[in-house]
């Protein structure tokens, strides 16, 4: 049986629909263990590939919006690559990952194309483009740092479909792999938001606490450690909000709500965690508006966390310019 091609029947929950969580495109899971199925949808004409390279894809300008630019299968770059799914009128979309810099990305049908990062197209992309560039980031991703067998250290071979690889020693299968983190929308007895800085981030960089889950640990017990460790504040009635993707490189980000109990001190340790403290939306709203502040990019959820909590889009302030991978 297929996945839901759409999402537009799911409860987006009380966030809405995230950024990188929309798309339209059926995965078509159940033709990934095809292989025959798969070579011929490489073999048509009508397929489409993107291309991926350090999280970046090729794409243009269309009514003032950026969108994807696919290439045929035989114009494809060598490199690893993946199947993504089907649209509603079986067009196979695929994925490649190869190293491909200057010239090389000029690989396309389209005239006037550029790359551009996930971060930075992934909440104005459609929901189609998103969700396959989501997609295709995530596996291109895993596929580059897990290249051999942890039982025996043989290099592995990945599968037509690309979501998963064998070990042609033992015959071992091993599957993408995804690192769950929880992200938190701290509140304070005055309705106040916690925000950090990561001590590696510029002054006036700030954004809500976030951290993984440990094993053997549950998603509510890592949001209570995550912000006593970073910020030594104490949070209860941890609820769940929603849930996005970000695969750079494989993270599943959890969002939370917490209250912080009152009468507490932030104490922060500076090596981990620069500074961090509570502010009103006026406060919020007054620094973004002075240049002193910038927060998280609206393809984050913790942008949306942040709005969600101000009711209301906010300006971005000061450019938020990932750390180099």
């Amino acid at each position: 049986m297929s996945a839901p091609a759409e999402v537009d029947g799911l409860d987006d929950g009380p966030l809405g629909r995230l950024a990188l969580s929309r798309s339209t495109v059926d995965r078509a899971t159940q033709r990934r263990a095809d292989t025959e199925w798969i070579e011929a949808a490489w073999a048509d004409p009508r397929s489409r590939v993107i291309v991926v390279y350090k999280s970046q894809a090729l794409t243009t300008e269309a009514d003032g919006r950026p969108e994807l630019v696919f290439v045929p299968p035989a114009d494809a770059p060598a490199g690893t690559r993946f199947f993504l799914g089907l649209d509603a009128d079986e067009v196979a979309y695929f994925g490649v990952s190869a190293t491909v810099e200057g010239e090389a990305w000029d690989r396309s049908i389209e005239s006037d194309v550029k790359p551009a990062h996930l971060r930075q197209v992934g909440a104005v992309l459609s929901d189609r483009d998103a969700g396959l560039l989501t997609h295709a980031v995530a596996l291109a991703n895993w596929h580059e740092t897990h290249t051999h067998c942890p039982q025996c250290g043989a290099a592995t071979v990945p599968v037509p479909a690309g979501h998963l690889t064998v070990c042609p020693v033992d015959g071992t299968e091993h599957f993408p792999r995804l690192d769950p983190a929880v992200i938190m929308l701290v509140i304070d007895a005055d309705d106040r938001l916690l925000l950090a800085r990561n001590a590696l981030w510029p002054k006036g960089r700030m954004s809500v606490v976030a951290g993984f889950v440990e094993p053997g640990e549950s998603a509510e017990h890592a949001v209570a450690r995550e912000v006593f460790e970073e910020t030594a504040i104490t949070v209860g009635h941890v609820s769940y909000l929603g849930s996005q993707p970000w695969p750079m490189p494989r993270s599943l980000m959890l969002g939370y709500q917490a209250t912080a109990t009152s009468g507490q001190s932030i104490a922060v340790d500076e090596e981990e965690i620069g500074e961090a403290r509570f502010f009103s939306r006026a406060e919020l709203l007054a620094a973004i508006d002075a240049g002193e502040l910038g927060i998280a990019p609206s393809s984050s959820i913790a942008r949306r966390l942040i709005e969600y909590w101000y009711g209301a889009d906010l300006p971005d302030g000061p450019a938020w310019t990932p750390p180099a991978r």
